[in-house]
């Protein structure tokens, strides 16, 4: 009889935990777990990368690794919930297979090579000069001043917070650009 009342629908009938939530449910295995996060350094709040919704994330980081990722509760968004995409997010910074360096394929290359930051940087800063400079117009046809520029736009994501697009905003109108959009729908 002692074997049986080991078993989780004996205690829960024969004791106080009716519902079994609680001392019913346990063995011994699962009273001495604990949450995967519970060995977290820090949480940090994020927003998932996936789409346009931007549902938010804790990022939970044991000695400067992601360790587990979650919805946020706090989140107006998504209120803690995350999609299958959102929830699979560890694997997206986690991944051996994540490319952590700068991939550069010359104009007709046939094959990757690794850039360092610093280079690729400057090669992105040289192409975005010579694109201004190429595309500027002084005029439109009818000899309006416009000092803008049709050869750089912007579109932002909804992952990208307010402050961000701001940035973003200043930064590109400040270039001559006048094609900035945000495909934000919240």
């Amino acid at each position: 009889m002692e074997q049986f009342l080991g078993w989780p629908l004996v205690r829960q009938v024969l004791g106080r935990d009716k519902l079994g939530r609680g001392a019913a449910a346990m063995s011994g295995r699962s009273r001495d777990l604990e949450p995967r996060t519970a060995q977290a350094d820090r949480v940090v709040d994020s927003v998932c990368p996936f789409c346009a919704v931007g549902c938010g994330q804790k990022v939970y980081v044991k000695d400067d690794r992601v360790i587990q990722i979650e919805g946020s509760a706090a989140s107006p968004i998504s209120r803690g919930r995350l999609c299958p995409k959102g929830s699979a997010s560890k694997q997206l910074v986690t991944s051996s297979s994540r490319v952590t360096k700068v991939r550069y394929r010359r104009p007709h290359g046939t094959e990757w090579e690794d850039l360092d930051r610093d280079t690729a940087i400057d090669m992105i800063a040289d192409r975005v000069i010579a694109t201004r400079k190429q595309f500027w117009e002084w005029e439109d046809e009818h000899g309006r001043r416009t000092r803008r520029t049709l050869g750089i736009a912007s579109l932002g994501g909804a992952t990208l917070d307010n402050e961000e697009n701001y940035l973003m905003k200043k930064l590109y109108t400040a270039m001559g650009a006048i094609q900035i959009e945000n495909q934000a729908r919240i």
